[in-house]
This record gives structure tokens, C-alpha cells and sequence, in this order.
């Protein structure tokens, strides 16, 4: 690809506000010459890349608005410090059917016994199942 071109979609990119095609056409359009695709593989490649990007920067915006206090994984859970919460009720509201169902989930108990933990777990697991 000549350097009028790329400087012309770099530059179209930018006013599109597609920011990663335009800092990374030279290595998508080496990427694609290397494997010896089609004229639709790069523009399939590009816009990939760019919506995968513009969804992991949503994920991480939506987990810094929550204003949760940190990231946690149900891996993570202690179920021996919380005896009497099985961690068959954890692996059941982990699959997010109550989502599905358009349920609701309420988590009581007193300080310190883990529902911030089970709760930033949770919405963790259902945006990134939304995004992915």
C-alpha cells in the first residue's frame, strides 16, 4: 500500500474517531499481506480490533463507575470463613440465570461476611459475559 493511501486512511481513521486503525494500519495490512487474505479480511481485521478495544475500555469505565471497592472472582471466596453459605448457592447464582429469569438477587447479612465480595464478583462475571 503506498504511503498517499495509508496517510489518507490514517487520517480519514482519525476523523472517523477510529484511533487504534490509525496508529496500527502499517501493522494490520502486514498482518493480512502475511497471510495472504482477501480485500475483505483487513477491513473484517480493523473493525475487530477497533470493537474490541471500544469494549474492553467500556467493561473497565463501567467497573471504575460502579465504585466497587475492588476486583474479586468467586475463585476467590473463602467458603470457610461463611459456613453456612454453600458453595453450590455461589456456582448457581454464578451462571446469572436470575438475569435471564429478570429476577432479582439480594444479598443480607451483617458486616464483613462477604457480600461485597460475591456482588463485585457477580457483576464482573455479567458484563463480561454481556461484552463477550
Amino acid at each position: 500500500m503506498s504511503g498517499l493511501v495509508t496517510d489518507r486512511i490514517r487520517a480519514t481513521a482519525a476523523e472517523l474517531g477510529l484511533p487504534h486503525l490509525a496508529c496500527s494500519l502499517d501493522h494490520l495490512v502486514n498482518r493480512t499481506d502475511a497471510a495472504k487474505t482477501g480485500c475483505l479480511d483487513l477491513p473484517d481485521l480493523t473493525l475487530s480490533e477497533e470493537l474490541a478495544i471500544r469494549e474492553d475500555r467500556r467493561f473497565h469505565q463501567g467497573l471504575r463507575l460502579s465504585k466497587l471497592p475492588h476486583h474479586k472472582t468467586l475463585d476467590e471466596y473463602d467458603f470457610s470463613f461463611q459456613p453456612d453459605l454453600g458453595p453450590r448457592k455461589i456456582k448457581d447464582l454464578a451462571t446469572l440465570t436470575f438475569v435471564q429469569n429478570k429476577a432479582n438477587a439480594a444479598l443480607l447479612g451483617p458486616p464483613g461476611v462477604g457480600k461485597t465480595h460475591i456482588a463485585t464478583a457477580t457483576s464482573s462475571r455479567s458484563t463480561a459475559t454481556a461484552t463477550g
